[in-house]
């Protein structure tokens, strides 16, 4: 019996097939052939592959893009449990309705893609790359649901509060300034200006006013207890990625959200630390620095295949 394709190979293959129905020139035709010859694993991957794709073909062709395109940690699983690491069967229906939802959003922003919307009671919503929200504004109500990603939202004082909903809670403003970002788990609230109340999604009983100069991270079952404002969260807003003594991991997974592709680390520089101010218009020139910064060294098969290494061995 053929051993699981592994985690790693399985997102390779799921990265090739959407940027091959983007639109594929020979170029990348000819790096893909060659990714597939590469590893007799890489070919078993694409054949799995392959064989869920032509299962999506019947779906709308959103809701088909959605089913492999960069999902939360939880839908991305689920992508490659259909390449073989998990059971096989059901899960592809239920992804590609799952992860269409946000194509389908009233509002949504591609990876890299950063958005301003201003809103009819006065309010301005910026969603950050790779975000949707649906609104919910009559002549008696105003909100909006975060279904995915990360907003930026200032809400005009009006008749009635404003109301947000998330997957681990809601909050109620009657006029503020505030960051908010859907992580797979929980959410990380930050308020700018005014104050927000927050409520557990399950557990409605627990709430807590958050004001300007804080922060909070709240679950459905879970409340947190504010903490002082990290104003970096917002630095998304004015197109930049601020480093503060961050781990060379992390930081490469902040600014993996904002660039199509595989941005991997190897585990013998995950814990780099760096700080710095980044411009976000152009990953690779970041990646550029971090090889002056750091003992590493970017290797590339691809446009969207990138991995940081040691420098040396």
């Amino acid at each position: 019996m053929k051993p699981p394709v592994s985690e790693r190979v399985a997102e390779e293959a799921v990265r090739w097939l959407v940027e091959l129905q983007d639109g594929a020139d020979e170029q990348l035709r000819r790096d893909w052939q060659r990714w597939r010859a590469a590893d007799p694993e890489h070919e078993r991957a694409w054949q799995r592959i392959e064989s869920v794709n032509r299962r999506l073909r019947g779906l709308p062709p959103a809701a088909a893009r959605a089913a492999v395109e960069g999902a939360p940690l939880h839908g991305r699983r689920q992508v490659l449990g259909m390449l073989g690491l998990a059971a096989v069967a059901a899960p592809a229906l239920w992804l590609a309705g799952r992860q269409a939802q946000p194509w389908l959003a009233d509002y949504h922003t591609a990876v890299g893609e950063r958005r301003d919307i201003d809103l009819a009671d006065g309010s301005r919503l910026s969603l950050n790359t790779d975000s949707a929200v649906n609104l919910h504004q009559d002549a008696a109500s105003r909100g909006l649901e975060l279904l995915r990603g990360e907003i930026q939202l200032e809400v005009a004082s009006g008749a009635s509060p404003f109301h947000v909903a998330t997957a681990q809670g809601s909050l109620l403003i009657e006029q503020a300034r505030f960051n908010l970002r859907q992580y797979a788990d929980h959410c990380r609230l930050g308020v700018l200006e005014g104050a927000v109340q927050v409520r557990c999604a399950e557990q409605p009983e627990r709430l807590a006013v958050v004001t300007a100069g804080q922060q909070l991270r709240f679950e459905r079952l879970w409340l947190g207890t504010p903490q002082p404002l990290d104003t970096a969260i917002s630095a998304w807003r004015s197109g930049m990625l601020v480093a503060r003594d961050m781990r060379l991991a992390d930081f490469l997974d902040e600014l993996g959200r904002y660039q199509r592709g595989w941005l991997g680390c190897d585990p013998h520089v995950a814990d780099l630390r760096l700080s710095g101010t980044y411009p976000l218009r152009d990953s690779l020139a970041i990646l550029a620095m971090l090889e002056v910064a750091l003992p590493v060294r970017i290797s590339q098969r691809t446009r969207w295949w990138i991995s940081v290494q040691p420098r040396h061995g």
